[in-house]
C-alpha cells in the first residue's frame, strides 16, 4: 500500500486510522495520519500518527509502547485505514490497553480466559475450575471426557449436542492450558503466525 492508494483530501490532508490488536482483535485506539506519517510508518514498521498537538508522533517513541506494522488495510471509500499492530505495551497515554473503556470484555473466549485466570488467583475459591486446576488427573479425565462426548455428538449428527459439548471442551481445555501456563493469546499468536 503506497500513498497513492489513499484519499487525503476527504479529510483535509488526513485519514483516520483504526489500530488492532492483530493477536487478540481489540480496538486500541483511533487516531489520524497524513502522508508524512504514513510514509514513515512505512518506512520504519511501526505506528507513526499525526497529533493536533504533538504533530508528527512516532507511538511509544519515549514510552516505549511502540506498535509494530503487521498490516495496513484501506477502507472501501481510501479514506480510512485498519493498522493491526503487535503492540509492545499499553495504547493508552492512561496506561490502559486500550483508550476505550472494559476492552477487555472482547468475545466469550476471552471472557472465559477471564474468568479461569480470575478463579486461578481466587484464594480459598472452591469453585469447579479451582478443583480442576489443582487437580491434574481430574483435568486430563475430563478433557478426554468432553472430547469422547464431543466426537460422538458429531457422529450422531446432533447439532445442538454437538454445540454444547463443544462449549464443554473448550473450557475444559482452556483450563488445562491455564494449568500449564499457556493463555489464550498464546494459542491466538500461534494460529496468526499460520495464517495465510
Amino acid at each position: 500500500m503506497t500513498t497513492d492508494d489513499l484519499d487525503f483530501e476527504k479529510g483535509a490532508g488526513l485519514v483516520t486510522v483504526v489500530t488492532q490488536d492483530a493477536v487478540t482483535g481489540a480496538v486500541l485506539m483511533v487516531a489520524h495520519m497524513d502522508r508524512e506519517a504514513f510514509d514513515r510508518t512505512v518506512a520504519t514498521g511501526e505506528m507513526h500518527y499525526r497529533s493536533r498537538t504533538r504533530g508528527l508522533w512516532h507511538k511509544g517513541a519515549t514510552s516505549g509502547n511502540v506498535q509494530r506494522v503487521v498490516s495496513l488495510t484501506p477502507d472501501c471509500d481510501r479514506d480510512a485505514i485498519l493498522a493491526r499492530v503487535n503492540p509492545a505495551g499499553p495504547a493508552c497515554h492512561n496506561g490502559t490497553v486500550s483508550c476505550f473503556d472494559h476492552p477487555a470484555n472482547g468475545d466469550a473466549l476471552t471472557q472465559l480466559a477471564s474468568v479461569i485466570e480470575s478463579r486461578a488467583q481466587g484464594i480459598g475459591d472452591e469453585s469447579y475450575t479451582r478443583k480442576l486446576l489443582a487437580d491434574r488427573n481430574l483435568r486430563l479425565k475430563k478433557l478426554g471426557e468432553e472430547t469422547a462426548e464431543l466426537v460422538l455428538a458429531l457422529a450422531d449428527s446432533d447439532d445442538t449436542r454437538a454445540r454444547e459439548e463443544a462449549a464443554d471442551l473448550i473450557y475444559h481445555l482452556m483450563t488445562a492450558l491455564r494449568a500449564n501456563g499457556v493463555t489464550l493469546d498464546d494459542v491466538r499468536r500461534v494460529l496468526a503466525s499460520r495464517a495465510g
